[in-house]
Order: C-alpha cells, then structure tokens, then sequence
C-alpha cells in the first residue's frame, strides 16, 4: 500500500545572520526584480553543491537527512528537546518551509496547526474563520455548512463566535483553530504543541479527536512533549535530536531512547557538563547516587524498598528558606516526589560551601524503569538548580520479602496502593 507520508533524506538549513530585507521603494523592488534570476541561479547552484560533511560556521541545521514512511491511519509521535528539529520538520511537511535537500511527498489533504491562530485573520470574528479555514483546506461553503455546528460545539466558544478572534485568548483560538482542523476531514492532521494551550478537559476531547481522526483511516503527525499523550495516543514514534533522527520504532521504545539520552553519572556520581541542567549560578548539583543500604551504588531497587539518595550541592551566594526536592517520572510522567522544606524541618538557610544531602524516598512504584530528576528552588518557586533524569532507577520485582514479592504476569499502573477487601456473603 502506498503510504500517506513519504520523507525521503530531507534536510533544512538557515545561514545565520542573513536576513532578507524588503524593499522600501519602488527603485528598490525593481533592483530587485533585476537581480532575482541571478540569485535563484545562486541558490540552485548552492544545491548541486550540496554537502553535508562539509561544518560551516554560519550555518546552522535544523534537519539533516530525515528519512521515515507513514502509513494511511497511523499516528505518528514526533519528540525530542527544544531545538532538535520537531517544529521545523512539520512546517517543511505543511509547504510553509522549503527543504534545502531531499523531499516529502504528503499523499491527500493537509490540515495543519503549528502555532496558536495559525491561518486565523485576527480582524475576522470566529464564524468567518472557520470559513476561511475550511476554504483554505479545499471545502466547499456547503461542506463547511454541515460540519458549522459540531465545529462550535466542540471548540465551547459558541457565546463568542461572532466577536473577531483578535479578542480571544489564546485558549479559544487553539480550541477553534484545532477544532477546525480535526472537523473538516483532512486525510492527515498535522499538530505542533500547542495543545499544552487548552485546559485538562479541552486536551482530553483533543485526544479523543485525534484517535476518531486515526480511527477513520487518516494519518496524524503528533509532536509533544507530554509523552504520557504520545503513548496513549500514537502507533509509531520518532526522536529527533540535533536534526536528526535518533531513533524510530515503537511507541515505548521511542519514549525509552529520548528519555535515557542524558548524560551518564559518572560511577563516582559526578554530574557531567553534558547532563540536562538548568542552574542560575548560585547553587549547583555536582553529584547524585542512588545507594543500598550499604551505601554502595546501584540503579536497582526491590520491590517496596525504600529508595535512597545521595546528593552533593555547591552553593555559591546564601539562599534563605531553600526547597530541595527529588521527583520520580516514568515516560515523562511525574509519579511521585519528595520535597524538603514544603513540611518538613528544613536549614533557615543555606550559606556558601560544600553541601552532602541524603534523602529516603518511600517507594510506592510497580516493578519497572524510572528516571529521577533533582532540583533546588526559592520557596515562593523560583528553580535555582535543576537535574533532568539525573538518575535511572529499576524496580525488581522481587522484594526482600519473598511474601511481598510481585507474583502476577501483568503489571497494571505505576503505584501499587494497598487496600483491604471485605467479601460477604448477602
């Protein structure tokens, strides 16, 4: 079957510091119009030169040699860090960016929403947007006629149709910019983050959307950072970082490689320059253990043990009534954390110096992988320091305990919570 997406060794690239001006006067735009076979002549030339081994100082790429297929009905998860290429790579497959190298071919009608109120005219009111929209997707007035109704219904900005969308929030034009494009029946939906803009109940109808859109034999493109939703939600993922693509499998697969890309604690628990942090300069985290209880270091629990960390902090200018917290996540899902200072007894304040924390986390968690991230923060919740995925940890499934040990084939969930049962007979 010949599939809906085709990206065959595509590439982008931006000299840095170049910009093209417009012309000002009616002298400039026909110097201009002059000169324009000339450059276009440059740019095709600079194509059959193409090469991509070659490091330039001033060029900087966005994609480099992106190669994937997608089949009619999949929905493909597209992630990866700020700046590796995501947001770029759907603007090239939505033709509002030219490739610099390679090419996609988009089998059937694209309908895209990359940033909040994208293809929206701010002076329109809703109605006519939606129009508009549904115009710019190739429907005709008829078409848009009978699908009006579900559209405004779906998006909850029925009281305000008739206002012009320059005074909407941003949650109301992502609701009826999404809503719009979900309704009007493209062949494959093309999503940039910006559903992260509607509140817990929007999102959840936008998932609901997207898989009836799948359901219906279209193709949706998915990039977000929110990877419990990519999970629930797409068939196939792609990681992409620097511009390139990492890693394409399955969805868990995906989600595993983007998660343990950090940079590896050193076997002395040395935190690399390398790793995910985010520090202000006025305290850092230098390393981070996970130990037994013989303090050795492991990256393996039983289950129902306790979980026990070792942190070193350097701290550079005095920081009054300091947060110190631990936060376990799994697929980029937060699970639980532990926070010094939100009830417990914490130091009034700490002063410059050398800092040895241990912490003991209770851990609720099913046998499984996990990731930990640390940080440092002002009580009013201002980040000082902040360690993404510091530490990986595993959850066996054997506790110390053979009693308490997890006997079942199946896991279901992420916390085991205990309860007591009562069966009687009525």
């Amino acid at each position: 079957m010949t599939p809906a997406v085709t990206v065959e060794r595509l590439s982008k690239r931006y000299r840095i510091g170049v910009r093209e001006q417009a012309p000002d006067t009616l002298f400039g735009a026909a110097k201009r119009w002059m000169r324009a076979p000339f450059e276009n002549y440059a740019r095709l030339r600079d194509l059959g030169r193409f090469d991509d081994s070659v490091e330039q100082d001033n060029v900087l790429w966005a994609l480099r040699d992106i190669s994937f297929d997608l089949a009619r009905g999949e929905v493909l998860g597209i992630i990866g860090r700020n700046g590796a290429g995501k947001s770029t790579l759907l603007k090239v497959l939505s033709r509002i960016v030219e490739p610099s190298h390679g090419r996609a071919i988009m089998r059937g009608r694209v309908a895209s929403l990359l940033e909040v109120g994208t293809g929206f005219h701010p002076e329109l009111t809703g109605r006519d947007n939606v129009y508009l929209n549904g115009t710019i997707l190739g429907m005709t007035k008829a078409e848009v006629d009978g699908k009006f109704d579900e559209i405004v219904a779906f998006s909850g900005v029925e009281k305000f149709i008739d206002t012009p969308v320059k005074w909407y929030s941003s949650g109301m034009y992502v609701r009826l910019a999404f809503s719009v494009a979900a309704h009007l029946e493209p062949d494959i939906l093309v999503i940039d983050e910006v559903l992260a803009v509607g509140d817990y109940e929007f999102q959840e109808k936008c998932l609901g959307a997207m898989r009836n859109v799948a359901r219906a034999g279209r193709t949706v493109l998915f990039v977000s950072h929110n990877m419990a939703a990519v999970k629930a939600l797409c068939t196939r993922g792609i990681y992409l970082a620097q511009g390139r693509l990492a890693h394409e499998g399955d969805t868990s697969s995906t989600i595993d490689a983007y998660l343990s890309t950090g940079a590896k604690i050193g076997t002395d628990g040395s935190i690399p320059e390398s790793a995910h942090q985010t520090s202000t300069g006025e305290a850092r985290y230098t390393h981070a253990l996970i130990v037994d209880a013989a303090r050795a270091p492991t990256h393996e629990v039983h289950y129902r043990d306790p979980i026990h960390l070792e942190l070193r902090l350097v701290v550079e200018r005095e920081i009054r009534r300091p947060l110190l917290d631990a936060r376990v996540t799994s697929e980029g899902l937060e699970i639980t954390h532990a926070m010094l200072g939100e009830r417990d007894a914490a130091p009034v304040a700490l002063r410059p110096g050398v800092y040895e924390i241990v912490a003991q986390l209770e851990n609720p968690m099913q046998p499984g992988s996990y990731s930990i991230t640390v940080g440092l923060h002002y009580s009013d919740g201002r980040t000082i320091d902040y360690v993404e995925h510091a530490l990986e940890l595993r959850v066996l499934p054997v506790a110390r305990q053979p009693e308490l040990s997890w006997t079942h084939p199946w896991t279901a969930g992420l916390v085991r919570v205990d309860a007591q049962w009562d069966v009687v007979r009525a």
